[in-house]
Order: C-alpha cells, then sequence, then structure tokens
C-alpha cells in the first residue's frame, strides 16, 4: 500500500476477503472505510456471492448505498419486490428502504457497494 498526505494506492490483491454478518456464500473485501485509509466519510468495497449466496433483507437508518454490478447475474430485492440484476446494472437504495441481493446465476455475481456514512450508528 502506498500513502502520502492521506492518500493511499492499494491494490485489491493486498486485502482479504471477509465475510460481513448476514451474508450467506458472500464475500467482500473492505478497500476504502474509516478502518482501511484515511477516509472518515463512505465505505468502499468489492463484493464477490457465489451461486445461492445473498445477504439476508435489511434497511440502514442512514445510510445511503450503491450497487454498481461488474459481473454475474442476480436478484436485486428492494421492499419486497425483485428485479433481475446483471453486469454494468446500478442500484442506488436510499436510507431505511429495505434491501437484498441474491445471486440467482450460474456463477459469481460481483459488484462494487459505496456506502455513505460508513457506520448505521
Amino acid at each position: 500500500m502506498y500513502e502520502r498526505n492521506g492518500a493511499t494506492i492499494r491494490n485489491i490483491a493486498e486485502v482479504l476477503w471477509e465475510t460481513p454478518p448476514a451474508h450467506y456464500d458472500a464475500h467482500s473485501k473492505m478497500l476504502v472505510s474509516p478502518e482501511m485509509a484515511a477516509g472518515t466519510r463512505l465505505d468502499h468495497r468489492i463484493s464477490s456471492y457465489q451461486p445461492k449466496g445473498y445477504v439476508a433483507p435489511h434497511r440502514h437508518k442512514i445510510q445511503e448505498q450503491i450497487y454498481h454490478v461488474l459481473d454475474g447475474e442476480g436478484l436485486m430485492e428492494i421492499d419486497g419486490e425483485r428485479r433481475v440484476v446483471r453486469g454494468h446494472d446500478v442500484i442506488h437504495i436510499p436510507p431505511g428502504v429495505e434491501h437484498a441481493i441474491y445471486n440467482s446465476g450460474l456463477r459469481d455475481l460481483v459488484f462494487l457497494v459505496i456506502t455513505t456514512p460508513p457506520s448505521d450508528a
């Protein structure tokens, strides 16, 4: 990792995969967060959900999220309604909206997640 004046350059291979709570067959690399970099206003990660992988329906009190699908396909659930998502779809989730994502495809579902603020507290 390179760091200078609060700016960082990190190769994705330098970051280990984690399995966040309430995620099943789903893993993330936390790329930018208050714990990993000088940034304090956002959380940026890449997630990879294996076939059948998902995150349980949930909502955030104050966090706003963007999901940017890079590869694979799945179902995005927003307030109980499901829609197919695939490469280059961008999903915006305002605070308070119940959501979940499921890999219903045949290969890994890979997407970026950008969240602000980093904590829902």
